[in-house]
């Protein structure tokens, strides 16, 4: 279990600065140019468990590369390079402080909300008569504000966010209409691989240009949850809970443990089998979702092996 990256220290050639994000190191470089590193460290309920996932950097790297390959026809993205299977390098960029979150079925927060009583989530109208998974009549957008670490992200109306100035209704009509492409390119792809694209985030910037571009991830398991095509309208006529691959088994495994990221709750402690286990489901999600076999990086010195890598690309 040690051979995960999570705290390492970089330094790299021409480098700025450095952003700590939950999941993510992002370091600024010359000419505009940012890299980042997907790190092994697990993060739910917006809190980030005290042990690395051994491969899950790689595996959410190496998603999101494909899938913005995949999509870069529908939207600009920031990406330039994957020099190593942890590292992205790609166009600096000024982020909107919100997460775009498109639902197309009523599940994880959303249930957790509708089983509460609410049917309003971030001024979207949920239907009355729903069960937990159903499918929306058509999917609805309902972000979240951008939280620093540690802390929550919050939902948040379109209403609110124009009324506050967060961002431009110029250009929130721009990341509404790209949010609704990308979520149905990936209902597109996950349906190719017997999967059903339940919900996801994207996040976007502007470049220096003012041209709005997708950041970080998409599509992978940290951002983004499947449900299984197969069984999935039997499952759903005899309310069963439904076959997935997400990261929700873990937060499902840390409410069993008396823990939603609430003040006075203590984290649970993973066991090295159980962090074994969380280790096979993101290898099996990467597998199902790109419909390739997984292959494991070199882990014996994760750190000299991105620092080799990123020099070798940097010096060209």
């Amino acid at each position: 279990m040690s051979n995960t990256i999570t705290n390492n220290q970089f330094t790299f050639p021409g480098q700025k600065k450095v952003y700590h994000g939950k999941v993510r190191e992002v370091y600024t470089l010359e000419n505009d140019i940012l890299l980042m590193i997907a790190s092994d460290r697990l993060s739910a309920f917006d809190v980030v468990m005290s042990k690395g996932i051994p491969f899950k950097g790689q595996i959410l790297n190496q998603i999101a590369t494909q899938m913005m390959r995949d999509t870069e026809d529908l939207v600009p993205n920031w990406l330039i390079a994957t020099p190593d299977p942890n590292v992205a390098i790609g166009h600096a960029c000024d982020p909107f402080k919100v997460e775009m979150v498109i639902r197309g079925y009523m599940s994880g927060h959303a249930a957790r909300e509708y089983k509460a009583g609410r049917r309003m989530l971030c001024g979207v109208a949920m239907p009355e008569g729903m069960i937990e998974n159903d499918q929306f009549p058509e999917p609805i957008i309902t972000p979240a504000t951008k939280a620093e670490m540690g802390d929550h992200d919050e939902d948040i109306s379109r209403e609110d966010i124009l009324k506050r100035g967060i961002v431009s209704e110029v250009d929130y009509l721009v990341l509404e209409d790209y949010t609704r492409k990308l979520f149905q390119r990936g209902t597109e792809i996950a349906a190719k691989r017997g999967l059903i694209l339940v919900d996801t985030k994207y996040e976007f910037g502007k470049t220096k240009e003012g041209k709005i571009v997708l950041i970080d991830e998409i599509h992978t398991p940290d951002s983004s949850r499947y449900f299984y095509a197969e069984g999935y309208k039997e499952r759903q006529a005899n309310q069963e809970p439904q076959k997935q691959l997400s990261k929700e088994f873990v937060r499902q495994w840390l409410i069993q443990n008396n823990f939603q990221g609430l003040e006075g709750q203590t984290v649970p402690e993973m066991s090295d089998a159980y962090i074994k286990t969380v280790s096979e489901r993101y290898i099996e999600l990467y597998e199902n979702i790109t419909g390739e076999t997984f292959i494991k990086a070199d882990v014996s010195n994760i750190q000299q092996r991105i620092e080799e890598n990123v020099a070798a690309y940097i010096s060209i």
